[in-house]
């Protein structure tokens, strides 16, 4: 391993590779359910260097670790525990390569920041649509890596409905230049979405071209109190109707989330909190390519079809930015309201928008049966089928003794009820470690055939993100 480390130093510096100090930042994911020992963290800057990294782990047969801005939610980009593994930083690799307006593209490297990506296609007159919480820290290799979906994914669709062409290195440290940017290129097997959503595990991005869109004239966002899930599910169907390709948001949020919003971050207004009539709320968005004079008139054309539908209780629309903002704040602090009030058990599901109310009666009467005083906080994105459908310990209870006690059971009686209603387990968060166990209980044999082989046809010597996504 000396002779490793001395190679790797000599590629990308010795100041980039570090093996001493504190690294938690890259060992420890986010969540700090897992804490590993890397042998090495390595920061290459520039993707012949990752290229070059990769050959010579390659050559010792050592693991890699791809890893973006470390945000993932199911144990995906940390390293094991038996100081062998290398982590493979990405951030180092920055670059705004290109902002093609003519073609609405623009082509950068895998360690751009979410954020900072929205802001160079702002800055050219353009919209990258991309967003979720993490859109501060997380990165473009990662989001791609993972297939990140966020709230604007019913309009714009997930990640790899975003890009149109990446940079790969693959396992063998061969350079794979795939940055066209062609909305139509039939030509073989489609590598791209291959690669899109495979965790690391296949090859590592180092760069990808990205649709972009023009910016929308107008923005409005409103916040919607209604009596059930099944009139949540229909005020989205009139939203289809009304707003058509504007309608960019559909959150829905069950109240005992909010309640922990308000319990723990009393600074933030929850609009209709603890409205007796009304156990959901939902935030809409709608996006006007014409002018703020037609946007809302269509979205008050909306809210006044569903009161007399009676899926709404009452409504509220954002009569500024600040106010709008303030909105999605409420809605976006729900998982960190959740992880002030103590540990919990959480799930990213997706289950048909037509099934979500059955659903969630089920599954709720289910767990609170089995687990007399547990807590549902149910919130997500509604408007494509994806709850965050999260399980907080009785209010009297010990929440690690929960966790403890009850993860496992929670988990087989939510995946469970999932699969029953022709669900998927995991719907933007990825498989990881965390999950590795669940993909070979909820694909089919087929599927997994499928999967392995490719896996042993990309990286033979199983040095990408071993145990990740596929076990063994």
């Amino acid at each position: 391993m000396t002779d490793l480390l001395d190679t790797l130093r000599q590629t990308v510096g010795a100041a980039h590779v570090l093996t001493e100090g504190d690294l938690t930042a890259w060992e420890q994911d986010w969540r700090r359910r897992v804490r590993g020992k890397a042998l090495a963290v390595v920061r290459p800057g520039s993707t012949a260097e990752v290229a070059a990294v990769v050959r010579a782990c390659a050559a010792t047969r050592t693991a890699i670790v791809p890893q973006g801005g470390n945000t993932g939610l199911a144990v995906g980009s940390t390293p094991d525990a038996s100081g062998t593994q290398v982590v493979l930083s990405l951030t180092r690799l920055q670059a705004v390569r290109q902002i093609d307006s003519d073609n609405l593209t623009m082509t950068v490297e895998a360690g751009c920041i979410l954020q900072n990506v929205q802001a160079a296609a702002r800055e050219a007159g353009l919209l990258f649509p991309l967003s979720l919480a993490a859109e501060g820290s997380c990165t473009i290799g990662g989001n791609l890596g993972t297939n990140a979906g966020g709230t604007q994914v019913l309009r714009y669709g997930n990640a790899r409905d975003l890009c149109l062409g990446l940079e790969v290195v693959t396992a063998q440290g061969e350079v794979w230049d795939g940055l066209k940017g062609l909305r139509k290129d039939n030509t073989g097997y489609d590598l791209r979405h291959l690669l899109i959503g495979s965790e690391g595990t296949l090859g590592i991005i180092t760069a990808a071209t990205l649709k972009l869109f023009p910016l929308p004239a107008a923005r409005l966002t409103a916040w919607a109190a209604v009596p059930s899930m099944e009139q949540a599910v229909a005020l989205l169907g009139l939203a289809h109707r009304y707003l058509g390709a504007g309608l960019t948001g559909f959150e829905v949020m069950g109240q005992f989330a909010l309640e922990l919003v308000g319990k723990h971050m009393p600074q933030l207004r929850v609009p209709f909190l603890g409205l007796a009539d009304a156990p959901w709320c939902v935030l809409l968005e709608n996006s006007d390519n014409e002018s703020e004079a037609h946007a809302r008139e269509r979205f008050e054309a909306l809210l006044e079809a569903a009161l007399e539908a009676g899926c709404v209780a009452d409504a509220v629309v954002a009569e500024s930015i600040a106010q709008a903002q303030q909105l999605w704040h409420v809605r976006e602090s729900i998982p960190l309201a959740q992880a002030e009030e103590g540990l919990n058990i959480k799930h990213d599901i997706s289950v048909p928008i037509s099934r979500i109310p059955a659903f969630v009666a089920h599954t709720d009467a289910l767990l609170q049966r089995e687990i007399p005083g547990v807590r549902l906080v149910n919130f997500g994105h509604l408007g494509d089928g994806n709850l965050h459908y999260n399980v907080q310990a009785p209010a009297e209870g010990d929440p690690k003794a929960f966790l403890r006690d009850h993860e496992a059971q929670v988990n087989h009686l939510v995946y469970e009820a999932v699969a029953a209603f022709g669900g998927s387990f995991s719907a933007e968060h990825g498989v990881g470690e965390l999950k590795a166990d669940k993909l070979a209980l909820y694909q089919s044999p087929a599927a997994l055939g499928m999967m392995r082989a490719v896996k042993q046809a990309l990286d033979p010597l199983g040095i990408l993100n071993p145990g990740r996504v596929l076990r063994g």
